[in-house]
């Protein structure tokens, strides 16, 4: 008989989030590798940078020195290639003001639809300053919103891995099969039960 694997008890980190699906695909994720989560939903401070890490990490860095206990932050955006990248870091922003409608819209004679999304997870505790991990899944802007799952940009999401769907036409346990988040989380997981 193969000896099982054992793992260490007691792991556990803090996602702080106001996003409770952004938290529950991550609950998913960690629980894979017997990491526990703990939703910490506290304002995180927003800076406004081009570089999506640099938010995630000064997030995670605040929150840090704020709660002293071990924390992960992640930001993400969509990037559309036929818009030059908009709106990229600065996608909460623009789903909060011209949401799904607008992407569409302004998508509305652009040919090439290629478009990524993008996640970084930041890490941070008081042993560990901050360290990041990257996510990026390639897809397309749909022609029109399909699906009822997921949240933000998902429903005109297409994962090229899965075309006929966008995020929001799958479960969340097939989603996070492709999802840039995903990716992330299991790159930050597999460092933290490997460091921590």
């Amino acid at each position: 008989m193969t000896p099982q694997r054992r793992f260490p008890l007691g792991r556990l980190v803090f996602f702080v989030t106001s996003n409770i699906h952004k938290f529950n695909e991550a609950r998913l994720v960690l629980a894979e590798h017997r990491v526990a989560t703990a939703l910490l939903r506290v304002k995180k401070v927003e800076v406004q940078d081009d570089s999506i890490e640099n938010i995630a990490k000064a997030s995670a860095l605040d929150a840090t020195k704020k709660y002293k206990l071990p924390i992960i932050v992640e930001d993400a955006g969509l990037f559309v290639k036929g818009l030059n990248g908009f709106p990229g870091p600065y996608s909460s922003h623009v789903y909060r003001t011209i949401g799904l409608e607008g992407i569409l819209k302004l998508m509305g004679n652009v040919e090439k639809r290629d478009a990524y999304f993008q996640s970084v997870v930041a890490f941070c505790s008081s042993e560990e300053l901050s360290k990041c991990f990257h996510g990026k899944v390639e897809g397309r802007i749909s022609l029109e919103e399909r699906g009822s799952s997921g949240f933000g940009f998902d429903p005109i999401f297409e994962p090229s891995a899965s075309p006929n769907k966008t995020f929001a036409e799958m479960a969340m346990t097939e989603k996070n099969k492709y999802s840039h988040r995903a990716q992330a989380l299991r790159k930050f997981v597999k460092w933290y039960t490997s460091n921590i």
